[in-house]
């Protein structure tokens, strides 16, 4: 011990801490790529496992095998940053091999920048090739003519069997409720559905459209479980059947049953606002001869149904002293792909359960099974068999009361083909934290162009919707310091190559061309991406596993064939003979053959993996 200055210290304690100090410092967290697993694979890198790969840095999730992973309990934070159109040629890296003898799926080595600032020719993106050593190939979700969504498969991930079985005897215990069916907010915006304005500002209602009340709140003073008045909840089974106008599709016959009782509510004709010029009656089973006499608006339609699906008004006669009777809750709606029902009778409503969301389709999501095939499959019976005469929406409508019965006879797991799947970050907080903390402790942070509030942000700790590439990197700056997982996703770089377009239905014309911009209109928002990124890294703390992948190529020529293909068979199903269109409008074996090229180009991405030390 030494005494000096009236402080006592022990050289040889401070001696330790230095020696510690030192060994903490040699002993850094890295990422090695392994080839020979790489090698083994049929495909490149997925999603799923850039995805599986921060659970397991943060959370619990098994280690990689197609990567070493040194030391990952020192990482405290992953910054994982998606980045669409940040292509090898942009970055100089080699091209992809094409020789037989050669693995496509192997990591490619970046070029080292050059020595002298002056160099030429200058690297785009100069913060990757200083950051990262090697390009990893990876491959997005999708089928042989379709790219999946790339932030569904990175958000999302399989139950793990000990969860499974936990969720699995829980619904055992449960009485059977058809609400548990009810579609969230994030699946009814997933798939299309007009939200109504009262749960989320994400759907516009044009001209015409209405809304049903917002669902009274429940009082406090009642218990959570009223089963009473949870079994005066109505359930109304719809369908409807549309015919072509000069303004498209309209509405021109509605068919509700009540699910309890089984009978027919409401069966009603309607005449389109606008002249029809094919009654579609090989599907609609509408003809000229049954609209004929019809004078029931639209909007009558509406105000009917309006009136089923609004909560009676109080008995202005009621005793002043006697308790106001709870009202009974608001109707649910029951149907089969029920967006589309819902977008004909221009209704928002936000109590919606789907079939085609509730069952499974056998080659899993995205694919939506048929009612027709749903009902033989699971109901024993077989529907829409009139041929030509089309579909009868009662009978529709009667399927999807057989196939919710059906469900909730089964159990939650009738009906399904495919592993149950979760958010990451539900997963995330019932897991212990590998740096240290138990469950509950890891935040997590989404911060997006848009918002992903009430999309793949919605069960992170702290989600952040954005404008521009600028916002993002501002909201990332400030979620870093109290988070240990932050997604962020910079789009200016996709915009400008014109890879983002918006999703187009089965009217509208095939998208036109969009040329590739030229060099000098790239070149300033490369140097914003780059400026970014560094920005980002540098306020970035020691200890950081830093992941930037691409997700996908250029989506364009898959997404111009796709509108292609579905104008063709919209053509067929209309009635339309394929020797009567011009060679633009057909859709051939050959043209499938390139389709089939143009997705798997589009499903090539790029993988980056570091660690700041």
């Amino acid at each position: 011990m030494q005494k000096d200055r009236g402080w006592i210290f022990d050289k040889r304690k401070e001696k330790k801490i230095k020696k510690a100090e030192a060994k903490l410092d040699a002993t850094q967290p890295r990422f090695m790529y392994n080839n020979a697993e790489i090698v083994k694979r049929s495909h490149a890198i997925a999603i799923e496992d850039i995805r599986d790969l921060v659970v397991h840095i943060i959370a619990d999730a098994p280690p990689p095998n197609w990567l070493r992973l040194d030391n990952t309990q020192l990482i405290q934070k992953v910054v994982a940053l998606l980045i669409p159109g940040l292509t090898s040629e942009l970055l100089s890296l080699p091209p992809f091999p094409t020789s037989a003898t050669s693995n496509p799926n192997l990591p490619l080595s970046i070029p080292l920048l050059p020595r002298t600032p002056d160099a030429s020719p200058k690297p785009n993106v100069p913060f990757i090739a200083a950051t990262f050593s090697h390009a990893c190939p990876t491959r997005a979700p999708g089928d042989l003519t379709r790219m999946h969504s790339v932030l569904s498969s990175f958000f999302h991930g399989p139950v793990s069997g000990e969860e499974k079985k936990k969720r699995m005897e829980k619904m055992l215990a449960c009485t059977p409720d058809p609400a548990q069916y009810i579609l969230t907010l994030e699946q009814m915006i997933e798939n299309e559905y007009p939200v109504p304005s009262y749960m989320a500002d994400v759907f516009e209602k044009p001209k015409g459209w209405v809304e049903t009340p917002e669902p009274l709140k429940q009082s406090l003073l009642e218990a959570p479980s009223d089963t009473k008045n949870r079994s005066q909840q109505r359930i109304y089974a719809i369908d409807c059947e549309m015919c072509m106008t000069e303004d498209g599709k309209e509405l021109t016959r509605v068919c509700m049953i009540d699910y309890h009782s089984g009978n027919v509510l409401y069966d009603q004709l309607v005449k389109p606002s606008k002249p029809i010029i094919d009654y579609l009656t090989r599907w609609s089973g509408i003809t000229a001869a049954a609209l004929g006499p019809v004078t029931t608006t639209l909007a009558q339609v509406q105000a009917h149904i309006l009136k089923l699906l609004s909560p009676p008004a109080p008995n202005p006669f009621s005793a002043p002293s006697a308790p106001a009777p709870q009202p009974p809750p608001t109707p649910i709606l029951l149907g089969h792909s029920l967006e589309s029902d819902l977008k004909a009778l221009k209704i928002c409503h936000p109590l919606c359960i789907d079939t085609a969301l509730m069952y499974h389709h056998p080659r899993g999501r995205p694919l939506k099974p048929g009612l027709a095939w749903l009902t033989k499959k699971w109901c024993g019976r077989e529907i829409q068999t009139a041929g030509e005469g089309g579909h009868d929406p009662e009978e529709d409508a009667r399927a999807c009361l057989d196939l919710l019965k059906k469900k909730l006879a089964g159990g939650p797991g009738f009906g399904e083909y495919k592993t149950d799947f979760e958010s990451i970050f539900e997963r995330m907080s019932r897991s212990n934290r590998r740096a240290g903390g138990g469950p509950g402790s890891i935040k997590c942070a989404v911060v997006d162009h848009g918002n992903p509030s009430v999309m793949h942000g919605n069960k992170a700790s702290t989600a952040v919707g954005c404008t521009n590439d600028e916002e993002v990197l501002k909201a990332l700056l400030d979620v870093v310091p109290s988070h240990q997982f932050i997604f962020g996703r910079f789009m200016a770089l996709a915009d400008t190559m014109g890879w983002t377009t918006p999703k187009t239905s089965v009217d509208a014309p095939t998208p036109a061309r969009i040329s590739t911009p030229t060099p000098d209109a790239l070149a300033p928002i490369l140097e914003n991406l780059n400026t970014h990124l560094k920005t980002l890294h540098s306020s970035l703390p020691p200890r950081t596993a830093i992941i930037i992948f691409t997700g996908h190529s250029d989506p364009r020529r898959m997404a111009s064939l796709n509108a292609r293909k579905s104008a063709f068979e919209a053509a067929l199903r209309n009635g339309i003979l394929s020797e009567t269109m011009g060679p633009e409008e057909r859709w051939t074996a050959g043209d499938g053959r390139e389709l089939e090229e143009a997705v798997e180009m589009t499903k090539r991405g790029l993988l980056f993996l570091g660690v700041k030390q």
